[in-house]
């Protein structure tokens, strides 16, 4: 039987770009207030392993998420290195006018983040406003943002399923997609916002991006694991050959506070760095970062968070090939044990 994507494995892009989502994403919903010395030397960890993409920080009112009342502190205090461009999300105009103010002052971000819902249900819990409403106001917020020089990464939330509405057809998912690109944003993000997607399912959606004329190179592929999906959603998105991927170190974050559905339960978060770029090197796809460093460092946000977190990779470390020797305390540490192969046609 014939098929329209044939050996689909053997195509994939020979690099990718990970976008590192911890210090955002990951902490928005912590109880717990990271402090800026530890969000400074987890983001300063980032950058020498190598990560090009960085979620840094939001310009949420602090009243409503304390986790950021440090925002212009941490951006002041992180590094800053040639190649590598920050991001900072924003829900209000007033949040615009602080990352704009933050970057005239020289220590802003390089992108800014603005959500809307696929569902008018969803975005009436998420942010208080109909479609027309929010759409009326991202416009100007986006007009703000570019023209003081940031580019514009526009979300549509719950593209795969909402957890208020149910399903979410995806013509309506690409009409606010298109709707961003006429606005002017740089980046796409289509997010699984309560991780409901099976592999399947993303086919079909990213078949219809595709079709529908919306530019691969600036999606922004993002999946949420509340179901344990994340990286078979995430690789089979990688099959369609986009250049960017987002997750959270050790996969935390991504709860979203719609109280529509009992999150605590289940996982919550985003899908896993240190599990998918593990496995992108497995399979041979470059995505700059140094296996070794991002170790340490999911050691690292553990210490901060004080308690496991969910990454499988961190645990069990490369997969041996060339005998690397592991200790998840230290990461890396070596070749000298005996060689022995993972791969099953050289076992038989």
């Amino acid at each position: 039987m014939s098929t329209s994507r044939p050996q689909v494995m053997s195509q994939l892009p020979a690099a990718v770009v990970m976008g590192e989502c911890w210090a955002r994403d990951g902490l928005q919903n912590e109880a717990q207030v990271v402090s800026a010395d530890d969000k400074v030397a987890v983001i300063s960890g980032m950058v020498d392993a190598g990560f090009t993409k960085i979620e840094a920080t939001s310009f949420a009112h602090p009243k409503y998420l304390p986790q950021f009342a440090d925002a212009e502190e941490v951006l002041r205090r992180i590094p800053r290195r040639e190649g590598v461009h920050y991001r900072g999300i924003c829900t209000t105009p007033k949040a615009v006018e602080r990352a704009i103010a933050s970057k005239e002052a020289g220590y802003g971000v390089d992108e800014l983040v603005f959500v809307l819902s696929a569902s008018e249900a969803h975005n009436r819990a998420n942010v208080g406003m109909t479609h027309a409403e929010n759409q009326r106001a991202l416009e100007e917020m986006a007009k703000r943002a570019i023209a003081t020089g940031h580019e514009v990464f526009g979300w549509v939330l719950c593209s795969f399923g909402c957890p208020i509405q149910g399903d979410v057809p995806a013509q309506d998912v690409l009409r606010l997609g298109k709707w961003w690109k006429d606005i002017g944003a740089s980046y796409l993000g289509f997010g699984d916002t309560t991780g409901v997607a099976n592999p399947k399912q993303v086919e079909h959606f990213y078949t219809e991006l595709l079709a529908a004329g919306l530019p691969k190179d600036d999606v922004v592929v993002h999946f949420h694991d509340t179901r344990g999906w994340g990286v078979a959603n995430t690789l089979t998105a990688l099959t369609f050959g986009f250049r960017y991927y987002d997750s959270s170190l050790g996969a935390i974050g991504g709860q979203p506070k719609t109280g529509a559905a009992d999150y605590h339960r289940g996982y919550t978060g985003n899908t896993c760095t240190e599990d998918l770029v593990g496995l992108f090197h497995e399979m041979g796809v470059e995505t700059g970062i140094d296996l070794g460093k991002m170790l340490a460092l999911g050691n690292r946000v553990e210490a901060v968070l004080g308690r496991r977190l969910r990454s499988n990779y961190l645990l069990a470390g490369p997969v041996p090939h060339q005998g690397i020797v592991y200790d998840k305390q230290a990461g890396i540490l070596g070749t000298n044990a005996p060689a022995q192969s993972s791969r099953l046609d050289e076992r038989a």
